[in-house]
C-alpha cells in the first residue's frame, strides 16, 4: 500500500498532465517550414565529400579508414625510431637531455607495470606514445600561440 505522499504527488502529476494535455497546440512561425525545406534542398545538393562519413559511399569511406589508420601507424612508427635515437644520444652521456632519459624511465616503469598485469607492450609502443604525447603538446601550444597573437595582438 502506497504512502499518502506517494498518493498526493501521482494525484498532482495526474492533475498536471491533464491541464496539458488540455492547452491547445501552438503552431510554428510562418517562415519555419519554408527554411526548413530549404536547408534540407541545400544538404541534399552537397557534394558528397562535404557530407556528413557516415553518408559517404562505402570505397572513399574504406580509403579514408586506411589512409587514417596508416597515417596512425607512420606516427607511431616514427615515433619509435625518434624514442630510439634519443635513448642512443642519451646513451653517448648527453648532458641537456637528462629530462628525456627521466620520460624514458617513466615510460618503461609503466609498461613494466603493463607486463604484470595484463601481458604488456612492446616497449617501442610505450615509448612511441609517450614521444607523440610531448609532440603534439608542443604543437598545441604553439598553434595556441600563433592563433592568439593573431587574433587578439594584431587588432
Amino acid at each position: 500500500m502506497k504512502r499518502s505522499e506517494e498518493i498526493r504527488i501521482d494525484q498532482d502529476a495526474a492533475r498536471v498532465d491533464r491541464c496539458l494535455r488540455a492547452l491547445p497546440s501552438r503552431a510554428a512561425p510562418a517562415g519555419l517550414e519554408a527554411r526548413v525545406f530549404a536547408e534540407l534542398r541545400r544538404r541534399a545538393a552537397l557534394p558528397w565529400w562535404r557530407r556528413s562519413f557516415a553518408q559517404w559511399p562505402a570505397l572513399p569511406r574504406l580509403g579514408l579508414v586506411i589512409v587514417c589508420a596508416g597515417s596512425a601507424f607512420g606516427a607511431w612508427r616514427v615515433a619509435a625510431w625518434l624514442v630510439t635515437a634519443a635513448a642512443a644520444v642519451m646513451h653517448r652521456g648527453a648532458g641537456p637531455l637528462l629530462a628525456v632519459r627521466e620520460l624514458l624511465r617513466a615510460a618503461l616503469a609503466a609498461d613494466a607495470s603493463l607486463r604484470l598485469i595484463g601481458g604488456g607492450l612492446a616497449p617501442q609502443w610505450v615509448q612511441g606514445g609517450a614521444v607523440v604525447t610531448v609532440i603534439s603538446y608542443v604543437a598545441l601550444i604553439g598553434l595556441g600561440t600563433t592563433a592568439y597573437r593573431t587574433l587578439y595582438l594584431e587588432s
